[in-house]
């Protein structure tokens, strides 16, 4: 039952659209304008950097709040399975961005959200996570591939701390933690399937920070 309290949690968070919102108050609907994705990319290309930033940090921040909230509530109670229940928490905020009910569950695909969720897993996780995303998109200018990799990452460094004793938590609960990594890994790849598809073909469009925007 506390899983299902964490999951609702995050989910609540997760609802909270960085994106439409800001859209809705410069007068658009996100959804409807470029990719159609209700996220910091399509913010970024659509409504210029500061959209994109805000977005980001929005999405990001949604996420560290619902897991700092679920810390607060059950951690003290339920001290061995503390980042259990905040990867709960984490992934009810992607399901809530990517798939809010009072938007026809059409949001976006959770990349942000992510970064907010591996810094509330841990620092050191952030950091890994962040950094493999900026080389990836600084060096390629891919967006898609930037976040893929990340979520790579992600997994591996969960695996790698939690199997180490990094998380304090017996290994029941440890395997648990990485199946959801995995499972919130496999649904990013699959919403980017379409990216993914262009990028072996070589027309996925590229996402720039210093110059106007433009399809390759």
């Amino acid at each position: 039952m506390i899983r299902i309290v964490c999951l609702a949690i995050g989910y609540c968070f997760g609802m909270f659209q960085t994106a439409f919102i800001y859209g809705k108050m410069h007068g658009i609907d996100i959804r409807e304008k470029g990719s159609g994705n209700a996220g910091t990319t399509n913010a970024l290309r659509v409504l210029g950097k500061k959209a994109g930033l805000v977005v980001f940090l929005g999405d990001a921040l949604k996420a560290v709040f619902a897991m700092v909230l679920v810390h607060f509530l059950f951690e003290s109670s339920h001290p061995e399975m503390g980042a259990l229940l905040r990867i709960y928490a984490g992934a009810g905020v992607v399901l809530g961005h990517n798939f809010p009910f009072y938007m026809g569950f059409k949001g976006g695909k959770g990349i942000a959200a992510t970064g907010g969720i591996s810094l509330g897993m841990a620092w050191q996780c952030m950091i890994a996570v962040a950094s493999t995303f900026f080389i990836l998109f600084f060096l390629t200018h891919y967006v898609s591939l930037g976040s893929l990799c990340m979520y790579v990452v992600f997994v591996i460094f969960l695996v790698v701390a939690g199997q180490q004793g990094f998380f304090a938590m017996p290994q029941p609960y440890l395997t648990e933690m990485y199946i959801i990594a995995v499972l919130l890994a496999l649904m990013a790849f699959i919403r980017h399937r379409g990216n993914i598809s262009r990028l072996i073909h070589g027309n996925e469009r590229k996402t720039y920070l210093t110059k106007k925007n433009k399809e390759d």
